[in-house]
């Protein structure tokens, strides 16, 4: 299964205009954003977990990164409430589950193969700095190595938003929402950006929470591949 699989082209997805596709596993189901591969992929997805659904236990081969956007995530290691970041690296192992149900945008095998850092942040409970450079923007840093940038950016309403990026870029929204050369993006779009450049984006008269990970598109990469 190839969706959004060529990383040369700008990509915008709206949850609300995605069907929800039911998993192998009952009670799971996923709005697909991008993915190379079937059951084990390359992939980028929104999640959603039924009230009382569980997921087998698993190795994730290629690593595991993920934030809650709603209800309570929960695995062997803990629960984990809307606004937590996770990262579970190559070699680690759970078993997803949802007493109340939730959902998560979850990135699957786009690890370094030799990472091992596990992360856990709950996004409620750490400040954000104001970024100098930029006016109505504060950023609460996530994870960075060589390869990639993770944070949270939020933007004051009506801020006009320089971006730039090397290696590609990836924003998704967790509140509020944006535009970015005339598409309007609300909560759970999703928009990647290839090779290096620079844009614009406006919040809108909420401002905007975003996701955002650059950088990493230099190391695409698939099981098998």
């Amino acid at each position: 299964m190839e969706i959004n699989a060529d990383f040369d082209r700008r990509v915008a997805m709206h949850a609300d205009e995605i069907a929800w596709v039911e998993s192998p596993t009952a009670g799971v189901a996923r709005r697909m954003l991008d993915r190379i591969g079937d059951e084990v992929a390359r992939a980028t997805s929104i999640v959603r977990y039924a009230p009382d659904s569980r997921f087998p236990a698993h190795v994730h081969g290629g690593g595991e990164e993920f934030v809650v956007l709603d209800g309570v995530f929960q695995d062997e290691h803990g629960d984990f409430p809307a606004g937590t970041y996770v990262r579970n690296p190559p070699t680690s192992r759970h078993s997803p589950a949802s007493a109340q149900g939730c959902t998560i945008m979850v990135k699957l095998w786009q690890f370094d193969p030799d990472d091992r850092t596990h992360v856990v942040i709950d996004t409620g409970k750490i400040g954000a700095v104001a970024d100098p450079a930029r006016a109505g923007v504060t950023v609460t840093p996530l994870f960075r190595d060589a390869r990639e940038d993770v944070r949270l950016e939020r933007w004051a309403a009506g801020a006009a938003v320089d971006l730039a990026w090397d290696g590609g870029a990836e924003l998704f929204v967790l509140e509020g929402g944006f535009t970015q050369q005339g598409e309007r993006f609300r909560r759970h779009s999703w928009l990647r950006l290839p090779g290096d450049g620079k844009t614009v984006a406006d919040a809108g008269p909420d401002g905007a929470v975003v996701w955002i990970k650059t950088g990493h598109l230099r190391f695409v990469s698939a099981p098998g591949r």
